[in-house]
């Protein structure tokens, strides 16, 4: 069975506790990556300014303390799978439906189930409505 490592779990500690319990629950089942939990000012104005976010802080969902959002990877990472990275995201978003979690993904902003009509895909972020 696939479990965090020490970083992942650094990293999810930061986060809102649905986070926390939503993500320990996905790891038995798939394998993945916690990237990144809670953003401090300097790293939300950098990943805006490389055009990896689109807010500058204190406006993300990541600079709140504990972070309502956090961006995940299935494992092992493979940035040009954008096939796994969406079947993982349908993964999380079925086991947050089975929680009680409402959940918005970066790959479909606006929950439509339509991916195509995403104008900026961050496919690792999950953050709590």
């Amino acid at each position: 069975m696939p479990r965090f490592g020490k970083t992942s779990k650094r990293r999810l500690a930061t986060c809102d506790n649905e986070l926390q319990n939503l993500f320990y629950e996905v790891v038995k089942y798939f394998d993945c990556s916690i990237l990144i939990g809670h953003r401090g000012e300097k790293d939300q104005n950098k990943a805006f300014d490389e055009g990896k976010s689109k807010v500058r802080y204190p406006k993300g969902k990541h600079n709140s303390i504990p972070s309502t959002a956090v961006d995940v990877s299935p494992y092992p990472i493979d940035w040009e799978d954008r096939e796994r990275f969406i079947y993982f995201a349908g993964f999380v978003k079925g086991v947050a439906l089975e929680m009680g979690i409402s959940l918005r993904w970066g790959g479909d902003w606006n929950n439509d189930t339509q991916l195509s009509d995403n104008n900026f895909d961050d496919l690792v972020h999950f953050e709590l409505q």
